[in-house]
């Protein structure tokens, strides 16, 4: 799992872009993004979680995101991005999904 917290902007998206670099996605290596601290995210946070969910869908594992902001949501899905990526109400539903 890893947790992201705070903003995610054009300041902050190289600190997760490395840490997502790192994760080595493959069948059944799969990844919880824990985004319940999550403040604000502008349009370089959601292309780097998109990225991520094609390296991860290319791997043949799945990037789940948990504990989205109703608000921060609302964008995701105003985007479209709520038929892309997959959102879930908290980590522990995300981890539980991935056990199914």
């Amino acid at each position: 799992m890893l947790v992201v917290a705070g903003d995610l902007d054009h300041h902050t998206t190289p600190r997760l872009r490395a840490a997502l670099e790192e994760v080595k996605f493959a069948p059944d290596a799969d990844l919880v993004i824990d985004l319940s601290g999550l403040t604000f995210c502008d349009s370089t946070g959601i292309a780097i979680l998109v990225a991520a969910h094609q390296r991860a869908a290319d791997a043949g594992a799945a990037l789940l995101l948990a504990g989205l902001d109703p608000d921060i949501a609302r964008v995701f899905q105003i985007m479209g991005l709520d038929r892309l990526l997959s959102f879930y109400d908290s980590p522990e539903e995300a981890v539980r999904a991935l056990s199914k």
